[in-house]
């Protein structure tokens, strides 16, 4: 899929068909690709969700986690090189890594993602609303192809090495639940608003990324068992958890920290 160099973040098919103001289009709407990649790269630096001296995937995977060409993956890399919070080293154990002391508040574009406390929050109701609603239908509905794709996408995410690695079978994991609804407006309608809050992802410690993934071991076993109230109540805590492990809350938790 083609994807823009250095224009203004285009929204998805989907998200293009919602209103002119719904949250994907604002703030971050007139940022260039590669400075969505510089801010959200430098950001999961300042927050610590990528430690210093920690190796960055390949660029392809980058790309891909991120909804960009690989290009300007590569720019965006080298930029925060020169900007001091990554840098770059040799030989066989080399790459791109965080740099051992890397340069906080280095890049401006972080403010766009900063401002979009309240939309980001919206956009997790929704997310939390649709979500439990899935969960209780796949328990009805799923059948043992359905079931044992989502386990099969469980098991991976439980060895896959790299944060970006793990988005995209996060991502094939939820679609592939409200799939198995078999109620297809509401796959639809839950599929923009996934991917409207995908333009706001990180890069994640991922410790943290397989403990979430319990949720999805969970999940499975519950609708496995057909239990529409125990799929919801997974469904509801694996999503209200991003009100503070997203960058806002994470945000918000630094701003209460005592000075």
């Amino acid at each position: 899929m083609p994807h823009p160099q250095d224009g203004p973040v285009t929204p998805t098919a989907d998200a293009a068909a919602l209103p002119f103001n719904a949250p994907a289009l604002n703030g971050i709407r007139r940022l260039t690709a590669l400075d969505t990649v510089r801010a959200r790269i430098a950001l999961a630096v300042d927050l610590g969700l990528l430690a210093p001296g920690e190796k960055l995937p390949p660029t392809d995977q980058i790309a891909a986690a991120l909804d960009v060409g690989e290009i300007t993956v590569r720019r965006a890399l080298s930029s925060l090189c020169r900007d001091g919070v990554l840098e770059r080293r040799r030989g066989r154990n080399g790459g791109t890594l965080v740099a051992a002391r890397p340069a906080r508040g280095a890049v401006g574009a972080m403010d766009a993602y900063r401002a979009q406390n309240t939309e980001v929050h919206a956009l997790i109701d929704q997310r939390l609303v649709m979500e439990c609603g899935l969960a209780h239908l796949a328990a009805r509905n799923a059948d043992e192809t359905a079931l044992g794709h989502l386990k099969q996408l469980a098991d991976e995410m439980d060895h896959v090495p790299t944060w970006a690695e793990f988005h995209g079978c996060d991502e094939r994991f939820h679609l592939a639940v409200a799939a198995a609804t078999g109620v297809r407006a509401a796959t639809d309608a839950y599929r923009s608003v996934l991917q409207q809050l995908y333009h706001y992802y990180l890069p994640y410690p991922m410790d943290a990324l397989r403990q979430s993934n319990r949720d999805h071991h969970a999940l499975v076993d519950a609708l496995r068992d057909g239990d529409p109230a125990a799929a919801a109540d997974i469904a509801r805590r694996h999503v209200a958890v991003l009100h503070k492990t997203m960058f806002v809350g994470l945000l918000e938790a630094a701003e209460q920290e005592p000075r």
